[in-house]
Parts: structure tokens; C-alpha cells; sequence
């Protein structure tokens, strides 16, 4: 299939589901969040930028530790009068924490997309938004219309790109975080969906996809950012591939048992009210090889559902893949819609745990190994992806509290099952944190776990440092914020 034939399909479906479809609105954010101070951050903010050029920090930040730490999430739930419905609906605001000689300072930008800009200019919601269907007031053209770039944000070769889930990768000016346009990778590939997760590799190979209507491209892209090839081929029928995972020789993707009911949408309903969790199905497994991406084999595992994944290696003809497992689309279908309401969500009832997958290639046979911790966003040592890991880190929660953020963040091994933990207090929400190598090292860990949390009792964002080999002794620096930031999802760090 070629893009034409690709996008001709994406327009059909909006025409058969947007025609018609009311925004049904939600209260404002004020009066939702007044009575619950946990779930501040998801409030979102106005369309303002902020920044701060002398960040208060406890203890030293690290010498060696120098660089941008850029993080992206929703950031603007409401216009109008009107609020999104759902977390994942928020537009895009990149957060850039930069670690200089002569401190921590703060800045956050939202990416001004298509959408973005001609919301403000209204003063309201004109788009549809993923979790949130209103009739659109704007000419939906390619997903990119309704694109908010609002879910990572990686370097790659001297450009910052904001990533979304199913359209192009925003192009900003890393000093600046001025937004300078969407990627096109090549003519026949623009406005084609570009998934939030690439992966990495230590010489700078870039792997990526997109998945929309029964689809998947991939893309192979070097370390100058210049794309080596790509293909679109089908697979089966799934509504949500979020992430993958990539070892020295394949591309491994888990596909759920989600389809959508296209009646629900002619009914008004929104895009992730119209999936549809199949629970007598099994998860299919995706193995594509690197050097070939003709070459494909489906496998399966026992139905469950999964987000985020860790890392891939193979070794004597085995993939050894570590994710993150949930049950079902309960958190997706439940919580996030609570959340954005100002409610709390119960952990005990829709909670993901640290799963690891593995592939015997030779005989076809499978097997899911998990813990018991509530775990999500995994990472790895950077320098590692594609490679044999020995550590994988999350944020975690310890405690009686059964709402759904984190406290604590963890280091688990694998292998010998050990782990290695900080805990907070329940006045903490963490996000996800990720590895720092050190410079000149080459030893796995050997450097820092970074990342952001939100102060509940004082109502400001954090970021921390921790030394990544020994959690259990607490961070070595936390860098607070006067003001508080709304949650991201998703970050990397360059170094300086």
C-alpha cells in the first residue's frame, strides 16, 4: 500500500465517523480540582509558557552531569468553557531542563501544531480530539489536522522532534523550543503516522513505525537523520499499538485483541469509546527482521495489554523482551477519564505490573514471566537498547494509599531478580524517570536516574537525581520549580 492509498483511508474513516458527532463538555478545571490537590498537574494550563532561569536545588547536582533533560505531555485540557474528556486529547508542552555549570534552569513551551494555533486564535476547541469527538470546525485533511504533538520529545542529529501517536514528528529549535514545522521523512510519507517510541540504538540508529486502520510503516533512519528505508504492509486488525521493542536482529511488536466499532462512532461516540477489548482473543506478536522487513512471523501469548515497553535482546535464536502488563484497557476505559475529572482512580483494580516475554524463534514457543510491583514507563541504560540489559528502572508505588500515582522508583534485575528501591512519601506523584550514562563510562547503570515529580502538600514540580546503582540512598539533588508543571508522559536526555 502507498501513502495515497494509506491516507485515502484514513479520510475515509473520518468521513464515515466525524459527520454529525456533538462535543459533550465537562465542567471547567477549577471547580473540578479544587477539592482534590493530588491530581493538580492534571488540571493543565491556559496556553501560557513559563520558564525559570535559577532553579532552587537540594544537594549538588552532579559536575559530569551537564545537559538538557526534555520532557513532553498534555498540557491544555480546556477552551471555551469546554474540557477534554480524556488524558491522551491534551496539546503537546515540552518541558527542557538544562543542567549548565552554573545551575538548573526551567523551561516549557507548547508546540504551537496546526491545531494549536488556530485554537488559539478562536479561543476554542475546533478539532476533535482522540478521546473527546465534538463536530469539527476545520477541514480534517490528514491526521495531522488533529495532530497536538503532545507525547515524547527526542534530539536526533541537532533537531528536537515532538512526537504524537498517529501523524508526523513537530520539528522544534532545541535552544528555543520554537516550532519550526512537521518532519517529512520523504515526499510519498508525509502526513503518515509516526509513532511516539523509536528506539535508539548506541551508534545512533533510529527505528520507528506508525499503525493506523490495519497498517503498520516502518522506518529505518540513521543517526544523521536521514531515512535508509521504510515499508507499509498489513497486520492484524488492532486499534492501539502504542510502543515495540527492538533487539539485535528484529523488530517485536505486541498487538492486543482491540478493534473498533465503527457504529459507535456514527453514534457519537469518541475514537477510544469505540475500541473494543476482545478478551477471548490472544495477543498477537509481530517478529520483523532488521535486515529484511519483508520477512515476518506472527506468534502468540495469552491475552493482556501493554503500553510501554522496556528493552529486546536475543541470544542462541531466543528474544528476551521486558514490558509492562496489564489486564485489559480498564486504566484506558476507566481512569483517565476520572482523572480528568478530578477523581481518583483505584490502583487495586487496573494494575500493570513488570512482565518479561520470551520468543524461542526455533520452535515457536513463547513465555510470560511477571512481578508483583505496580510499575509503569520502563528504561533502560540508553547505551543498551538492542543489546543484552541487566537493569531495567520504573517508577513504582510503596504504601497504603490506593490512588494511581507513583512514589517511588525502582531498579529491578532481571535475571536474578533483585531489586533496588527509593520510596517517597504519599505526598509524592512521580512520572517517569530515565538513565544518564556517565561520560567515559561503559559499565551498564554507571550513572544517574533522573526525572520529574509533583510535591502535593506544596504544590510545585520537582526533578530529581538519583545515583541509578544505588536508589536506596535517595536522590543526590532534587531541583524544585516555584510553580507547578501538568504531568508528562515521555523524555530524553542530550548531553551537553
Amino acid at each position: 500500500m502507498n501513502r495515497r492509498s494509506f491516507l485515502q483511508t484514513i479520510s475515509a474513516t473520518a468521513a464515515v465517523v466525524l459527520p454529525g458527532t456533538v462535543f459533550s463538555a465537562t465542567a471547567k478545571a477549577a471547580p473540578l480540582f479544587a477539592n482534590n490537590p493530588r491530581l493538580t498537574p492534571l488540571r493543565g494550563f491556559s496556553g501560557q509558557d513559563v520558564g525559570c532561569d535559577n532553579v532552587s536545588v537540594e544537594g549538588k547536582i552532579p559536575a559530569a552531569l551537564r545537559g538538557v533533560f526534555f520532557r513532553n505531555g498534555p498540557g491544555l485540557f480546556e477552551r471555551g468553557g469546554q474540557r477534554y474528556q480524556h488524558w491522551f486529547d491534551g496539546d503537546g508542552l515540552v518541558n527542557a531542563w538544562r543542567f549548565t555549570d552554573s545551575g538548573v534552569s526551567h523551561q516549557a513551551r507548547f508546540v504551537r501544531t496546526e491545531k494549536f494555533v488556530a485554537e488559539s486564535a478562536k479561543g476554542e476547541f475546533l478539532m476533535p480530539g482522540f478521546g473527546t469527538y465534538f463536530k469539527p470546525k476545520r477541514q480534517i485533511k490528514s491526521a495531522d489536522s488533529t495532530n497536538p504533538a503532545n507525547t515524547n520529545v527526542i534530539p536526533l542529529n541537532g533537531k528536537l522532534l515532538a512526537m504524537w501517536e498517529a501523524g508526523s514528528a513537530y520539528e522544534l529549535d532545541m535552544k528555543t523550543l520554537e516550532t519550526r514545522g512537521t518532519t517529512t521523512w520523504a515526499p510519498e510519507l508525509k502526513h503518515m503516522p509516526f509513532s511516539a517510541h523509536p528506539k535508539v540504538e548506541a551508534d545512533g540508529t533510529f527505528w520507528n513505525f506508525g499503525a493506523l486502520m490495519g497498517k503498520m510503516v516502518l522506518y529505518h533512519i540513521n543517526a544523521n537523520g536521514e531515512l535508509l528505508r521504510h515499508a507499509v504492509f498489513d497486520i492484524p486488525a488492532c486499534s492501539m499499538i502504542h510502543d515495540f521493542a527492538v533487539s539485535q536482529k528484529h523488530l517485536v511488536f505486541l498487538l492486543p485483541p482491540i478493534t473498533t466499532d465503527y457504529a459507535a462512532l456514527r453514534a457519537e461516540k469518541s475514537w477510544s469509546e469505540a475500541m473494543r477489548w476482545n478478551a477471548g482473543e490472544s495477543v498477537k506478536i509481530l517478529v520483523v527482521e532488521k535486515s529484511d522487513f519483508s520477512k515476518r512471523r506472527i506468534l502468540e501469548i495469552p491475552v493482556c495489554m501493554v503500553y510501554h515497553f522496556g528493552n529486546a535482546w536475543e541470544e542462541n535464536n531466543v528474544i528476551h523482551v521486558d514490558f509492562v502488563k496489564s489486564e485489559n484497557l480498564g486504566a484506558f476505559f476507566d481512569d483517565m477519564p476520572k482523572m480528568m475529572r478530578g477523581e481518583n482512580t483505584d490502583r487495586a483494580r487496573n494494575i500493570s505490573v513488570a512482565a518479561f516475554l520470551t520468543i524461542d524463534l526455533t520452535t515457536g514457543r513463547t513465555n510470560v514471566t511477571t512481578r508483583a510491583e505496580s510499575v509503569e514507563f520502563p528504561r533502560i541504560d540508553p547505551r543498551f537498547v538492542a543489546q543484552r540489559n541487566r537493569h531495567v528502572f520504573y517508577p513504582t508505588y510503596v504504601g497504603r494509599r490506593s490512588t494511581e500515582q507513583f512514589n517511588s522508583v525502582m531498579r529491578v534485575e532481571p535475571e536474578s531478580g533483585k531489586s533496588d528501591m527509593f520510596t517517597f512519601s504519599d505526598d509524592v506523584r512521580l512520572e517517569e524517570h530515565i538513565v544518564v550514562a556517565k561520560p567515559g563510562s561503559s559499565k551498564e547503570g554507571d550513572g544517574w536516574l533522573i526525572g520529574v515529580g509533583f510535591d502535593i502538600e506544596r504544590q510545585h514540580t520537582f526533578a530529581t537525581v538519583f545515583d541509578a546503582l544505588n536508589l536506596s540512598a535517595g536522590p543526590v539533588a532534587i531541583a524544585r520549580l516555584p510553580y507547578w508543571m501538568p504531568q508528562c508522559f515521555h523524555g530524553n536526555f542530550l548531553n551537553a
